[in-house]
């Protein structure tokens, strides 16, 4: 048991979240790597260990062993190296919930090639913009006639791609792609640790995410070879992964979620990853899937537990589910207490941002607070600061911060932005680490999550974060999910607006308008009620599940 684990931590179990915090380490080994360290080394100690259960919503299954991605990753090694890949190189990867992800991946990293994940949703021109800025010199897609159709309108701008491989069965063909399992079919599943100039260290680059970019142009967030690592924070202390179990993240491959909750830290503690390749989230699939493999462990986004409650939960049988938690977005007790109440699990919520681990998180050893983060990871020195800088008293609203992050790295965080000196100025400003999210502290030193610095609302005087208002309005039977933002107003500068999704059996009414105003005036403090309130079919989201608020105040701004 924990076979992998002890190689990295001197010590593996706590006795209270104070032991934990101060005592929890983790040893980087210099030539770190996660495709011989982790997948080789389980294979060689566990030959017929589960690594992998891949499903998708026509009745395709398949399962791998860490032997099973350890003999075909070499052989996808062999390929790359064939067609000149060597350390260092790019290769952008859009491949959706494919299980040649996790195999691919395992592959680039043993190689020490930058793996470079993004989503299927970009356009022509986010493709040309992400394979310029990284240079890029090869694409390896799933099948989707519209990315296949971007990525050939754009090679006549891109200069550094020279390869592209297509997700394909054996006899496949399309013009101008690569058959990528014909590819690496034929070639030797054996495949030495490189030495010399291809020698792979922990420091080497191995990861670049491409962020959101709702400010401005994407920044590009680097991560190394220990970053791995980093993440048995969030699998083994956080979702509570179990060795030999099952764990389910829902998260697409394009996004930082995915190196969260899909590989990493449940590989190093053991757990096996489910790969529900859904083509897109329906509660009661997923649901149907939690009961038919019998999840140990699951994690998704506050926005599917409302869906899936709506969905009469108690139809399906959740038994062999041992933990819950969510992460990328705050979480509402509303849903909170009904989720505990229908399936008997507590909601462990996290968060982090594709720079890091997970950073804050309701751990095992404390009592849950609903609407509460939790307190700060272990090996990440966590602060709450004001605008100059100063630790926030108790209740005080302030920056999240990680103190002398910039001298004393964390394993996990990244090491900054790619070709962009300003932004880094800005991310380790003073030394700290950061984050542009905001939170506060009660008296048992909690946090409490307020939202993107950018988020609050400045009514009047007031500073009204949008999650509190959230959390009242979810409190109404009538309401699905909502979003605030701050619209624009000439007399008090923003006022609240609450875009609103009804639950089925209501309509939409200027009496039920007023009625959730007034909701909100009893649940919290009256000044911030929405003064405007807006009822749409659905909310904007990115891929992962996260309300999209920037887009909304866009809109507004039209």
């Amino acid at each position: 048991m924990d076979y992998i684990l002890n190689k990295f931590l001197p010590r593996i179990k706590f006795d209270s979240y104070e032991d934990f915090k101060k005592n929890f380490k983790i040893n980087v080994p210099e030539d770190f790597n996660f495709g011989y360290d982790v997948v080789d080394a389980w294979a060689e100690a566990e030959p017929e260990k589960r690594a992998l259960v891949w499903c998708n919503d026509y009745g395709d299954e398949k399962i791998f062993t860490f032997t099973d991605v350890k003999h075909i990753s070499n052989k996808m090694c062999n390929y790359f190296k064939s067609i000149g890949l060597k350390k260092g190189d790019k290769v952008l990867l859009i491949m959706k919930r494919r299980w040649e992800y996790w195999i691919t991946v395992t592959a680039l990293h043993k190689m020490g090639v930058v793996i470079i994940p993004a989503t299927f949703q970009l356009t022509e021109k986010d493709l040309v913009y992400r394979i310029n800025a990284a240079s890029a010199k090869m694409i390896i897609c799933a099948q989707d006639d519209n990315i296949i159709s971007h990525v050939e309108n754009s090679l006549d701008q891109c200069p550094t791609l020279m390869y592209k491989a297509l997700v394909m069965k054996s006899g496949e063909s399309r013009d101008g792609w690569i058959n990528y399992t014909e590819a690496y079919e034929g070639q030797s599943d054996v495949f030495p640790r490189p030495q010399g100039e291809d020698f792979v260290s922990a420091n080497d680059l191995m990861i670049i995410y491409f962020t959101s970019g709702t400010t401005g142009m994407p920044k590009m967030v680097q991560h190394v070879q220990s970053y791995p690592l980093g993440h048995i924070l969030t699998a083994k202390y956080w979702q509570q992964v179990e060795e030999n179990g099952l764990h389910l993240t829902v998260a697409d491959s394009g996004w930082a979620k995915f190196s969260w909750g899909k590989i990493y830290g449940q590989w190093i503690a053991g757990s096996a990853n489910l790969g529900y390749d859904m083509d897109k989230f329906e509660p009661h699939k997923l649901l149907s899937v939690i009961e038919k493999y019998k999840i140990t462990t699951f994690c998704a986004p506050a926005t599917m537990y409302r869906f899936m409650i709506k969905e009469d939960v108690t139809k399906y049988d959740l038994s062999s589910i041992h933990h819950c938690c969510m992460a990328g977005e705050p979480l509402n007790p509303a849903v909170f207490e009904q989720w505990e109440k229908l399936t008997g699990h507590k909601l462990y919520e996290g968060f982090g941002q594709t720079e890091t681990p997970v950073l804050m998180a309701n751990f095992e050893w404390l009592n849950i607070k609903p609407g509460s983060t939790g307190k700060a990871s272990a090996l990440y020195d966590i602060h709450i600061v004001n605008e100059n800088g100063k630790d926030c008293e108790i209740g005080e609203e302030g920056e999240i911060v990680i103190k002398n992050a910039k001298a004393n790295r964390p394993v996990g965080l990244t090491i900054g932005y790619y070709n962009d000196d300003k932004a880094n100025e800005k991310l380790y400003a003073g030394g700290d680490f950061h984050t542009g999210d905001n939170a506060w502290y009660d008296e048992d030193g909690h946090i409490w999550f307020i939202g993107r610095v950018d988020d609050v609302i400045k009514c009047s005087g007031y500073r009204i974060g949008p999650f509190e208002v959230e959390s009242a309005l979810m409190t109404h039977p009538s309401v699905l999910e909502c979003a605030i933002t701050a619209a624009p107003d000439p007399v008090r500068g923003q006022v609240v607006k609450a875009t609103i999704v009804l639950a089925k059996g209501y309509e939409a009414s200027e009496e039920l308008k007023k009625e959730l105003q007034n909701h909100v005036k009893k649940v919290t403090a009256p000044y911030k009620y929405p003064r405007i309130v807006e009822f749409v079919k659905e909310l904007p989201k990115t891929t992962s599940g996260k309300i999209r608020r920037a887009e909304i105040r866009a809109q507004e701004k039209k």
